[in-house]
Order: structure tokens, then sequence, then C-alpha cells
């Protein structure tokens, strides 16, 4: 196996491995976003939200059953089904942001309240998508990680530039890659974790675009019916 290394020969302080994280974060957030999506009310959401919904929540309980504790393996089963769940989330979001667009271009969304709140779902979901997507991607995945089996980091954190800035056992967790998507909504471009991959950069180049056309309009056509 090859390494990156630094000057000296040995490899970096941030690729070996670990005990891995545990699975009921990211469930529990996962869960949140559901149900969020599932009580949106009729009008604001779509017409098979409901059986999606449940096919998202079905995913992530296999997910759980299957590895329910610290996620220390590469587990290609689990693996693929994190990637579904994510890939039927950015379906479903993409969705709804489309009917966002239309109900704002025809005028169909009267109420500022209405639009504020499935705004709110449709780029809540998309910071929660990206986190996915990252947290599976980057290293191979949570399992990989804590293996140590991929060299080359997708992500570069603060805390793998030097060792200054962390304790030697630190990693990232799922909390890390969230901090990464919500910033990256929230200033349209990353901020501090720097994309070092083509598929982590064109990932990020496609958050940032639906989080700027979701808040522009929904900014827009808020400020216009409130006046």
């Amino acid at each position: 196996m090859s390494f990156i290394q630094h000057h000296s020969g040995k490899m970096p302080h941030w690729h070996k491995p670990h005990i891995g994280e545990h699975r009921w974060p990211v469930s529990f957030v996962v869960g949140v976003v559901i149900i969020l999506q599932y009580l949106l009310p009729a009008p604001m959401s779509l017409k098979l939200q409901p059986e999606i919904c449940v096919i998202e929540a079905s995913l992530m309980v296999i997910m759980f059953a299957i590895k329910p504790g610290r996620i220390n393996q590469h587990h290609k089963l689990s693996w693929w089904l994190g990637i579904a769940l994510a890939a039927v989330m950015t379906v479903s979001n993409i969705a709804s942001a489309i009917d966002l667009v239309d109900g704002i271009i025809h005028s169909t969304v009267k109420s500022p309240t209405n639009l504020l709140a499935f705004g709110g779902s449709i780029w809540l979901t998309n910071i929660v998508v990206f986190t996915l997507w990252y947290w599976e991607f980057d290293r191979g995945g949570p399992g990989a990680r804590a293996e140590a089996l991929i060299p080359y980091p997708d992500f570069l954190f603060p805390q793998m530039s030097s060792s200054e800035y962390a304790p030697e056992n630190w990693k990232p967790g799922f909390f890390d890659y969230m901090y990464t998507s919500y910033t990256n909504a929230s200033a349209f471009s990353p901020t501090d974790v720097l994309p070092l991959s083509r598929w982590a950069k064109f990932l990020m180049m496609i958050q940032s675009a639906t989080s700027l056309v979701i808040v522009g309009l929904v900014i827009a056509r808020a400020v216009n019916i409130l006046h």
C-alpha cells in the first residue's frame, strides 16, 4: 500500500486506523430530516412524499440494524445502502426544489410563511444530503477511514495540514462533514475545508448552486409578497 508521505518519509499523522465513529448520530440527523419532510403540508410536498419518506426511513433502519455500533470496518452492503439513501434523498430534494421554483414562477405560493417553511425544509435537506455524500465518499467512507484503507484524502481539514492544530488521534467525523456542508450552503463556496478530488469539487459546486437558487428565489419572493 502506498501512503502520503512527508519529506521525512513518514506517513501523515492523520492517516492511521482508529476505532471508528458511532452510527446513531447519523441516523438521528437523517431521521429528523425525514420527519420534517413527512410533516410538510400537502400543498408544499410532493405527491409521493410519504412513500419516499418510508423508503428513506427503511434504508436508514436497515443500515442501523446491520451496523448499530461503531463503524470500524468497511462493510460493502452498508456502504451501498448509505449511497442509496443519499441518492433517494437527493432525487426527492431536487424534485421538491423544482416544485418550489415552479411555484415561485407561477405565483402559486401565496403565503410567505409557507414559502419560508418549504424553502427552509429544502435547504436543510440539501445540507444533510450533501453531508451524507461527503461522509460516505471521503477516503472510501467511514469504515474505510477507520481502517485507513485509502491514503489520499478528498477533503483537506485544517487539522490534517499540521499536527499542531489537533491531537494525534484526531479524525473527521460526521459533524465535521455536516459543518463543511453547512458552510458551503451558506457561503456558496468552501471555507476552511478544501476539496481535493474532482468529485468533491463537483459535489460542492452543485450544492452551492442549488443553495444559491433556493435562497435567492425564496428571499426575493418572500420580500415581494410582503410588499
